[in-house]
């Protein structure tokens, strides 16, 4: 069974069950980075020279719950749309599978690597596509796009950190 039949499986009749389900997928893909975070934070990460705006360890777990929990509600939204919108809906949907590979890759790259430059590529990369995506969401539902611009502003301010960790160290 592919992808796209399991999407439609989920139960259209029943909105707030693939509302969660949606958030928990959401969810648990984007904690899955935690791995990457998790290898690279005590031994590496707290002997880096840390950036005057760094917030501290606690503040990302919350963050990234928040963020990861919007996310789950755009998609959420746009899911929705397939049946009415089915091409822009997967361009879309396919948009969002892209963007959301590279956030992961950005643990990877910054975390697990401990590579900083790298991890700078990625987020540059990870930066457009998230414009990008909030662009596709948009021609499905402006709700989806706007649920994704905090998401947006997080990585620009990640960005930021990124570059001043490379400066830095």
């Amino acid at each position: 069974m592919n992808a796209r039949s399991r999407l439609r499986e989920l139960p259209h009749d029943r909105p707030l069950l693939s509302l969660a389900i949606s958030v928990l997928l959401v969810e648990v893909a984007g904690a899955s980075g935690a791995v990457f975070t998790a290898q690279g934070l005590a031994a590496w990460y707290d002997t880096l020279q840390r950036p005057a705006l760094a917030p501290p360890n606690w503040v990302f777990a919350p963050v990234w719950t928040t963020l990861f929990a919007l996310m789950g509600v755009a998609v959420w939204l746009v899911w929705r749309r397939l049946d009415r919108a089915p091409r822009a809906a997967r361009v879309a949907l396919g948009a969002f599978v892209a963007q959301f590979v590279f956030n992961l890759a950005w643990s990877a790259a910054f975390f697990g690597a401990q590579n900083i430059a790298l991890g700078l590529a990625v987020i540059a990369v990870l930066w457009v596509l998230i414009a990008a995506t909030i662009l596709t969401f948009a021609r499905v539902d402006r709700r989806a796009a706007a649920l994704l611009v905090p998401y947006l502003l997080w990585v620009s301010f990640a960005a930021y950190l990124n570059y001043e960790f490379w400066v830095l160290n």
